[in-house]
């Protein structure tokens, strides 16, 4: 067959299967993905000046819901940010890319992912001018990471929430488990998603221990009601990344998404990453190659143009003692506005980065020095 084969119909998949029918609707492109249909289990955000235009407009009919406002939460001060926000499900996922003429084939597990064929697990091949490979994180010896892990219940209400804008970050809660806090999305006056996250050391995700927090949060604010579905997640956060060693390795189907690193790196948001990618996949020529080539240029300019932030990270992760990330956090969110929207969408100006740093020392110098060279990570993990 012609066209683009798209192994995983996830957010990064899904993305670039928009991009490349907006920009050439008579090819063929196909997605495959494992699962039997799409996921209730992902919840994909972003703040509204993390995308152009053109994107916020093609997502528009999909989103599950859009807030002109969001709110953060320390023990010493609370904020209202003015940026919007908007949440994407997989549901309205995959109504965009059925509505795209994009083709999406569930149930289908591949077995062997190669530059031009996919071999699914029953012996079919298929073939394709290209192949992209969207399934997810794997281990990678170039990637060192800290985790950012949740736990989601989404609940009916008995009663009215009276939650009326995203709360990205109550850390007003107890620190347990590294830094932790708890994440709520409105989607109506008595549907309300409440998240317990934790950016933590380990990987290892104990979901009851978690559940029983959000069961907790809930009493403590007086809601009760019955769950309507959960999620739950393990997100890398970048603490060093060499792109470079990465991609040298890369002559099969071209990784997207998660599978690449491609995210952003201390957030772990991946959407507005998506969606830069999604671009660059479209303006290539629709082949392997070419589209290898593109991808990898942007991810090496990304990867360089993100240091900063893994230098964030690896001050937050091994420089600060894990009962102190929220005092850092905190102090973040009293920075100008602009600034925190420059940092979400991955913008940050050199005015910026000093803005963060400077002033009173979010961590003690002693302590900052050993986070700044970023080989030796890379080297333990060889």
């Amino acid at each position: 067959m012609s066209g683009v084969l798209i192994v995983g119909a996830g957010l990064a998949g899904s993305l670039a299967a928009l991009a490349l029918r907006a920009a050439r609707p008579g090819l063929p492109v196909t997605l495959l993905d494992a699962a039997p249909g799409p996921s209730d289990r992902h919840t994909w955000s972003f703040h509204h000046p993390d995308l152009p235009p053109v994107w916020r407009d093609r997502l528009a009919p999909g989103l599950r819901a859009s807030w002109s406002l969001q709110e953060v939460r320390f023990p010493d001060h609370g904020r209202v940010l003015e940026a919007g926000y908007a949440s994407l499900d997989g549901r309205g996922l995959a109504q965009l890319v059925a509505g795209s003429g994009a083709t999406t084939l569930w149930s289908r597990t591949a077995a062997e992912v190669l530059a031009h064929a996919v071999t699914l697990s029953g012996g079919t091949r298929l073939t394709a001018d290209a192949v992209l490979d969207a399934r997810g994180l794997r281990p990678s010896r170039h990637l060192v990471a800290g985790y950012q892990k949740f736990v989601g219940v989404e609940y009916e209400m008995d009663a009215p929430h009276g939650v009326i804008c995203p709360l990205i970050m109550d850390a007003k809660v107890p620190q347990l488990d590294g830094y932790r806090f708890v994440y709520l999305l409105p989607f109506s006056p008595t549907r309300l998603l409440i998240e317990d996250t934790r950016y933590s050391d380990g990987a290892g995700l104990a979901e009851p221990d978690l559940i029983a927090a959000i069961t907790d949060y809930a009493a403590v604010h007086g809601w009760q009601g019955r769950e309507v579905r959960r999620e739950r997640g393990v997100l890398p956060i970048a603490l060093a990344h060499d792109a470079a060693g990465f991609w040298a390795a890369q002559d099969g189907a071209v990784p997207i998404g998660l599978r690449a690193g491609l995210f952003h790196p201390v957030t772990g948001y991946s959407l507005p990453v998506a969606v830069q990618v999604a671009d660059v996949i479209a303006a290539a020529d629709p082949t392997t190659a070419a589209i290898r080539a593109a991808v990898r240029d942007f991810a090496l300019r990304k990867a360089h143009g993100d240091r900063f932030l893994r230098l964030l990270n690896r001050m937050l992760f091994r420089g600060c003692a894990p009962d102190e990330r929220r005092r850092v956090l905190s102090r973040f969110y009293r920075l100008p506005e602009p600034l925190i929207e420059r940092f979400y969408a991955g913008r940050l100006t050199t005015l910026d980065k000093l803005r963060i740093v400077t002033g009173k020392p979010p961590i003690p110098i002693r302590d900052a020095l050993p986070c700044l060279p970023e080989s030796p990570l890379l080297k333990d993990a060889r």
